[in-house]
């Protein structure tokens, strides 16, 4: 009885936990914004990350700043994201002149990934790219190209992932 308290408080506690963390990284979506669309990725049997789309008017507009928000399911490494960044954008067959500093960028703003942890891009007033874990800034990428192209590989009607862009961006 003992053993299945223990399991039972430590599981609530997990949930609690892992809902906490979401939410901090909620509190850094613009108040302005509302909830476009949301989905889960899972490649094979591997749950990857819940997605959710923001933007002002609530509805996916190209022309419209954006929030995505990346809830982690798993583990991830910082080099393990920046070499799927790479790859996603040349399926895409992006302008690749300056992936390369980009992803060097990357690699001084993105930390590993822990299951539970969030990650937020929040497109600036100037179209630059906010990360953001929970409330803490972590660094910008000022370029208004990459915040297009790093959105495009959710947002893009040629991602990999359709389905899962159209409950992104609330497609039927």
């Amino acid at each position: 009885m003992k053993r299945y308290l223990t399991a039972a408080l430590t599981l609530i506690l997990s949930a609690v936990n892992a809902s906490a963390l979401a939410a901090s990284c909620e509190a850094s979506v613009p108040g302005d914004f509302s909830k476009v669309g949301e989905t889960r990725l899972s490649v094979l049997f591997w749950d990857v990350y819940d997605a959710t789309l923001y933007s002002p008017s609530g509805a996916y507009e190209k022309s419209e700043r954006q929030a995505l928000k990346l809830n982690y399911l798993r583990d991830i490494d910082a080099d393990e994201l920046i070499e799927t960044t790479e790859e996603e954008w040349q399926k895409l067959e992006l302008d690749a002149s300056e992936h390369d500093e980009w992803l060097a960028k990357l690699k001084t703003i993105w930390p590993d990934i822990k299951e539970g942890d969030c990650l937020l891009l929040v497109e600036s007033d100037n179209g630059y790219a906010e990360f953001y874990q929970g409330e803490e800034l972590l660094g910008t990428v000022e370029s208004q190209a990459f915040t297009d192209q790093f959105l495009a590989i959710w947002l893009s009607p040629e991602s990999r992932f359709k389905e899962e862009r159209n409950e992104l961006v609330g497609a039927k």
